[in-house]
């Protein structure tokens, strides 16, 4: 829609890897397997087309390109070995979208209680996108949330709306 405060599109493609572990313990060799340095708590880190995100003390969401995820699911697997922890393909069970464009934090504001004009690069933000459970983060020229595959339509329909031409916020 050429007057919508923002773009929303589903991004396809995506391998998405949950990690389960004591990251006091196995921080280091998760971070070397990942090809990321382990997020700061409610960070996000990325480098290219991988990102490694903090979900909460001991869980870690990988989002990488689909091609890579069983290669990666590998590598984690291995990166735990004599610790307890679990690495699982949770790919099937999330969708994401991208909301850019320069009222982009305007659609996120409406929908999430989350003040998105500050939430800076590198931080992550579990909370709640009207009705469903979502993370959302910083990436060039907006935000990206990922949600439950299950809310995939809701949630695309309340960003799309979110979104109309006409429903602006008052300004800051």
């Amino acid at each position: 829609m050429a007057d919508a405060l923002a773009a929303i599109a589903r991004v396809p493609g995506l391998g998405m890897i949950t990690i389960r572990a004591d990251l006091s313990r196995a921080g280091d060799a998760l971070a070397e397997a990942a090809g990321l340095a382990i997020p700061d708590v409610t960070g996000i880190t990325t480098d290219g087309s991988r990102s490694l995100g903090w979900m909460s003390p001991d869980e870690l969401l990988l989002i990488l390109p689909e091609a890579e995820r069983a290669e990666a699911q590998d590598a984690l697997t291995q990166a735990l070995m004599g610790e307890h922890g679990l690495v699982i393909d949770v790919s099937d069970a999330r969708a994401v979208f991208d909301v850019t464009g320069p009222h982009a934090a305007d659609v996120i504001a409406k929908l999430a209680p989350v003040d998105a004009h500050a939430l800076r690069q590198g931080q992550l933000r579990r909370t709640r996108v009207a009705q469903t459970a979502a993370a959302i983060w910083r990436i060039p020229g907006g935000f990206r949330v990922i949600g439950f595959r299950s809310t995939a339509d809701y949630l695309g329909l309340i960003l799309t709306n979110a979104a109309l031409p006409g429903t602006q916020v008052a300004p800051r």
